[in-house]
């Protein structure tokens, strides 16, 4: 009997040995992963011609990531500059004039302004019932409906993207009356933090 339970011990620790080894490897192996993916498909950002390691004798790894995070610092850094200003507004001035693309663009320019507002990053993140009564998801609050859907409804309609996880760039356009929107006190890189991880990563209040 003592043997028996001396066994089961052995093989329980061995199983926790185990259990633990898959814990503590598979955010490891994950990263690891997403690091050797992102690194070999960074050598397709930038074109041949401005790429570095076409013309080095041997390649860099991450040297496109790091060139086109300055290109995108330096035109953030243009764009607030006098002359950027006025290059911005012709290249808006231009795009809607185009019949589809400027519906794109207004489209997309709204969004990101939305989302990227630091003055109201803690107003847009909200708690509603969905997809039913009693069930509740992370959504953020684009804007108050306006137009003919809260003519036709005749009252108060807040618009609300409620993403998927772990991928939250797809999801769902909801309209749910003002009333029954929460709002919380989370700033939006804290909602999707805790849309990407599951509801793994406890948002601090």
């Amino acid at each position: 009997m003592a043997l028996k339970e001396k066994k089961r011990s052995i093989f329980t620790k061995i199983r926790n040995y185990f259990i633990t080894g898959v814990v503590v490897l598979i955010p490891i192996g994950i990263t690891i992963y997403l690091t050797i993916l992102i690194t070999s498909v960074s050598s397709k950002i930038l074109p041949k011609e401005i790429n570095p390691n076409h013309y080095l004798p041997y390649n860099i790894p991450g040297l496109e990531i790091i060139i086109t995070l300055f290109l995108i610092t330096f035109i953030g850094w243009l764009s607030l500059s006098f002359i950027g200003k006025r290059l911005l507004n012709l290249f808006n001035k231009v795009l809607k004039r185009i019949p589809i693309l400027r519906t794109i663009y207004s489209a997309i320019v709204q969004m990101t302004e939305t989302f990227t507002k630091t003055d109201n990053q803690k107003k847009n993140v909200v708690l509603v019932e969905y997809p039913r009564k009693g069930t509740w998801a992370v959504g953020f609050a684009t804007k108050e409906n306006s137009g003919e859907i809260t003519d036709k409804l005749n009252r108060k309609l807040i618009n609300v993207f409620v993403p998927t996880t772990p991928n939250p760039t797809s999801g769902f356009l909801l309209m749910f009356p003002k009333e029954e929107v929460v709002y919380l006190d989370l700033t939006f890189e804290e909602a999707s933090k805790f849309i990407v991880s599951a509801g793994t990563s406890h948002p601090k209040s």
